[in-house]
């Protein structure tokens, strides 16, 4: 059901169950970035190499890839609750043997993969799960706003503590927190969760999902515009040199990082306190070409302070991917939406990873980093219109089918 009055930002926490997943990913999230800081710090004392500090970090993305096409489907196939709150557990006692002292690197390489392994079905779970728990539209929609601005607060906040507290307590009990917060989820969730029979087929055929996925046209174009974020992330990659070629102090590059999330905690705060669910919708397609478009504004080469206003506007335009998450959500039959849900996520993940390879590419042969953002700007505009035409056209077709209509 879906209504013209939005409902406040929190409304979403009055249902016990939604509460207890919101509460056990925020406190988790918070706990990965703080071992995101450990490992990094732990792999270059222990290497001295730059190199294998950053070879590590990428471990922590890419077996997501590979486990959110395939793995993503257990969410379907097995009880969500039951498998959420065992993947967190087997994540805890793996974190748990990073933690100690002298592990051998190549087995604390091998863990750093099995958890990322672990964690994509837990995720897809999650989001499954969460849909499951709240039925209408509207109230569904807001639970995912608050969901991802607390997600970005606790990203900050650990990134920006993380390396202090490290300091303070050490590596191996930095690792042994997140495997703490991991235990707690695993409690919380199984506690005030309720179980709910395994909503998909054992059945279905591995990676089946996927085909199912791209035949839907709806889907299609839900994807196109969830991948523009591959472009809008590009000046994330480029954080360094750009701070550099501003003429800004090193730490600058801190600030450039954080513009994007916190123009991103804004504008989701927006869109959800004053937004409903079909209003929003209607502004997906021009939010998405403005996420992309403002990035134009580097070729005037903007001083620290104008380009910092121009990345938090790309990050306040952004939260339109909170809308396309949840449509896709919405749209997706509940015994598909664990597996199809990780065609999405390693679909976003690809994007972002090719949206830096190609700035950093274009960067060396311009010799220009914000040059480079500039031109990223308008590659994104030209991709942005004909895929926002494309979501007005569809979005009118659907607008009149029932909910979780294949589209």
């Amino acid at each position: 059901m879906s209504t013209n009055v939005a409902p406040r930002v929190t409304a979403p926490l009055a249902d016990v169950e939604f509460r207890a997943l919101w509460a056990a990913e925020a406190q988790s999230v918070m706990g990965d970035q703080l071992a995101k800081v450990a490992l990094a710090l732990l792999v270059y004392g222990r290497t001295g190499s730059a190199l294998w500090a950053a070879a590590v970090y990428a471990l922590t993305f890419l077996p997501a890839l590979a486990g959110g096409l395939g793995l993503a489907q257990l969410a379907d196939r097995y009880p969500r609750r039951s498998l959420l709150s065992a993947c967190t557990f087997t994540s805890a006692c793996l974190v748990g043997l990073m933690a100690i002292p002298g592990v051998p690197f190549g087995l604390l390489c091998a863990l750093v993969v099995v958890v990322q392994l672990v964690l994509a079905p837990a995720n897809a779970a999650q989001n499954a799960l969460t849909r499951e728990v709240i039925s209408d539209d509207d109230l569904y929609l807001r639970s995912q706003d608050l969901r991802g601005i607390t997600t970005n607060v606790m990203m900050l906040v650990g990134l920006a503590t993380g390396g202090l507290l490290i300091s303070l307590i050490g590596t191996s009990w930095a690792l042994l927190l997140n495997a703490l917060t991991f235990l707690v989820s695993a409690f919380v969730v199984r506690r005030w969760v309720r179980h709910r029979p395994a909503a998909g087929s054992p059945h279905e055929p591995w990676f089946g999902t996927i085909r199912w996925v791209f035949a839907q046209p709806g889907l299609r174009v839900l994807l196109g515009l969830s991948w523009l974020v591959g472009l809008a992330v590009v000046p994330e990659g480029l954080a360094a040199p750009l701070a550099h070629q501003l003429g800004a102090p090193e730490h600058a590059v801190g600030w450039l990082l954080a513009a994007d999330p916190l123009g991103f905690i804004v504008g989701a705060y927006l869109l959800s306190k004053f937004a409903s669910a079909e209003t929003r919708r209607k502004l997906v397609g021009a939010l998405a070409t403005a996420s992309v478009a403002v990035l134009i504004g580097f070729a005037a080469q903007p001083s620290l302070f104008t380009a910092l206003a121009l990345l938090a506007l790309a990050g306040a335009a952004g939260a339109y991917i909170i809308t396309v998450s949840a449509t896709f959500n919405t749209w997706v039959p509940n015994s598909k939406r664990g597996s199809a849900g990780g065609v999405y996520r390693t679909g976003l993940r690809v994007a972002q990873g090719l949206g830096v390879a190609l700035g950093g590419a274009i960067a060396e042969w311009l010799g220009s980093t914000v040059d480079t953002v500039a031109l990223v700007g308008v590659i994104g505009l030209v991709v942005a219109v004909p895929v926002a035409v494309a979501w007005a056209g569809t979005r009118k077709k659907v607008s009149a089918l029932p909910a979780n209509h294949p589209t």
